[in-house]
């Protein structure tokens, strides 16, 4: 019987394999995005001081409840972009997470560069 390969395990392979190559720093840290079902979470954080700088997510009280997943991705973004220029962090290098550069990870993104930050 042919058995189906576990998503979230390819994902967080491609996760790791990209984390090989991009690491975020004082100057230039690293903007995460995590991605369930239900939320997203964003997070930009400094690796060689292993602290997070600023974070959003659908779980917080700016953030609508009743828009699409897509719109709520959006705003999440535009809210991590506010909290890390507030933070002093204009550059960043952007971190998919494994997932394809589309829909809601595209939208945070997107959302997130019209903001401030640039990546």
């Amino acid at each position: 019987m042919i058995s189906k390969p576990d998503k979230n395990k390819t994902r967080a392979k491609r996760h790791a394999r990209v984390r090989g190559k991009i690491s975020g720093t004082s100057e230039c840290p690293r903007l995460n995005v995590f991605r369930s079902n239900k939320n997203i979470y964003a997070q930009v954080i400094d690796d060689v001081a292993g602290v997070t700088l600023a974070s959003a997510s659908t779980l917080d009280k700016e953030v609508s409840d009743d828009a699409s997943k897509t719109e709520q991705a959006a705003s999440v973004g535009a809210l991590v972009a506010k909290r890390a220029v507030a933070a002093g962090k204009k550059e960043v290098v952007f971190d998919r997470g494994g997932y394809l550069y589309h829909g809601r990870v595209a939208a945070l993104a997107e959302a997130a560069r019209e903001n401030g930050l640039e990546f």
